[in-house]
């Protein structure tokens, strides 16, 4: 693992939250702190490393929102804490790594009709031409296709998944950029046909094959080389700990399948109406191939999921009771998160959302590093990745041209909240 560069500006500027963060957090009688008493509260293990000054600053912030020992409830007016799964909580994608399996296991069930346009609305002419021909007609609808032992079937899956298929066509168009990614939806609607049970069944499976993984491994899936290991960072299991411990109500946002997520974050001992994803449309206790919506999107119309606005959308819906279009719109300050961590795109809604602090573990997405660079108003924290940081990207972030991707796919500049270009931002923290 590379060692953490220094910003010296940076964490000289923070110089005096450190200070501050040293007098509530040390355990004192507390009578002349402004923020609570924590010394019957655990505060973040400072055996596990951080980059420059994050971890003291997310103590204050823990210290200043949270109340030792009270069971957080964001309906009760508990600080919320929002974390995204993927690559934030741990290294690489629960979603990628339960549809390796499913794709190994012969899991992937025969589109209805053998028609892979019903498996997503917004697949391509070429995508569905392309499945189709790649995975036949010769299994009957709904019954397993032999994905373990047909690789053109399970390389066209595996292609499309990510966003192309084996000839390099786009597998998906005619969708919103900002309220969701097909290719994550459709992870979800390959599900389609299983019981809520057996998909459970499958992301344990998947669990436990990619823990038990060496680090760094790969696997192979028709032909194709992907992922093969997952790892929970130890630094966020701990901060999780931490936050719950302080009396703050912390959920998972993720744009993985909803029952994978909850499989995993059994482990930091969350219940599963704090885990919320991709949401798949369940008749009789099988999942279809469509999804919930939000916002006023109906069921069924598969345009929204959280990603982007939309993960902004089904926070303000299932955690604030918001519902229609005005999900979409931020909520006031005193009905937002208080703190968030994210990786990508998909995170900088809910992330900007949050008013005390806001996590970035850095993988180069320029526009969530512009943002977080940017640091307009002193909230984003950037963290290298804690397994295998990205290099340094080698070019300025070009937030001021082309880093923003509007909801036609379109790219353009990044503003602030006041309608200000970002400037270009280096990349300092890798």
């Amino acid at each position: 693992m590379k060692s953490f560069h220094t910003r010296a500006a940076w964490v000289g500027a923070l110089a005096g939250v450190i200070a501050l963060t040293a007098s509530c957090s040390s355990g004192g009688d507390g009578a002349a702190a402004a923020a609570p008493d924590t010394s019957s509260c655990a505060a973040l293990d400072t055996g596990l490393e951080w980059f420059g000054a994050n971890r003291q600053v997310l103590d204050r912030m823990i210290a200043e929102k949270g109340t030792c020992g009270v069971d957080g409830d964001a309906a009760k007016g508990a600080p919320l804490a929002l974390f995204d799964w993927d690559n934030t909580v741990v290294k690489n994608d629960i979603g990628s790594a339960t549809a390796y399996w499913m794709i190994k296991n012969d899991k992937i069930l025969q589109p209805e009709g053998a028609d892979w346009a019903t498996t997503s609305r917004f697949l391509t002419p070429d995508a569905i031409v392309a499945l189709g021909a790649a995975c036949g007609t010769e299994v009957a609808p709904g019954l397993p296709l032999p994905t373990a032992s047909d690789l053109d079937c399970a390389d066209e899956i595996v292609a499309v998944l990510d966003d192309e298929t084996t000839s390099g066509k786009p597998a998906f168009a005619g969708y919103d950029h900002r309220r969701t990614k097909p290719a994550y939806a459709w992870a979800v609607q390959l599900m389609g046909g299983h019981t809520v049970d057996e998909v459970t069944e499958y992301a344990r499976a998947a669990r436990t094959e990619n823990l038990a993984a060496p680090e760094g491994a790969e696997q192979t899936v028709g032909t194709t080389e992907v992922d093969g290991y997952v790892r929970y960072y130890p630094q966020i299991a701990d901060l999780v700990k931490v936050l719950r411990t302080n009396g703050f109500d912390v959920r998972i946002i993720s744009a993985s399948a909803e029952p994978v997520v909850r499989v995993w974050s059994e482990e930091l001992g969350l219940t599963p109406e704090r885990a919320m994803g991709v949401r798949p449309f369940v008749e009789n206790g099988v999942l279809t191939r469509h999804l919930e919506g939000c916002g006023g999107v109906a069921d069924g119309e598969d345009s929204v999921i959280p990603y982007i606005d939309g993960k902004r959308c089904q926070v303000n819906e299932v955690v604030f009771g918001v519902n229609g279009p005005a999900a979409f719109d931020q909520l006031p300050a005193d009905r937002r998160q208080v703190f968030a961590a994210g990786d990508s795109v998909t995170d900088v809604t809910f992330l900007g959302d949050a008013t005390g602090a806001r996590l970035v573990i850095n993988r180069n997405n320029a526009e969530l590093m512009c943002n977080a660079y940017d640091n307009s108003d002193d909230r984003w924290l950037v963290n290298p990745m804690f397994l295998d940081p990205k290099d340094r990207a080698e070019e300025p972030y070009p937030c001021s041209t082309k880093a923003y991707t509007a909801a036609d796919g379109g790219k353009g500049a990044v503003h602030r909240v006041d309608g200000s270009v970002i400037e270009d931002q280096e990349d300092s923290v890798y």
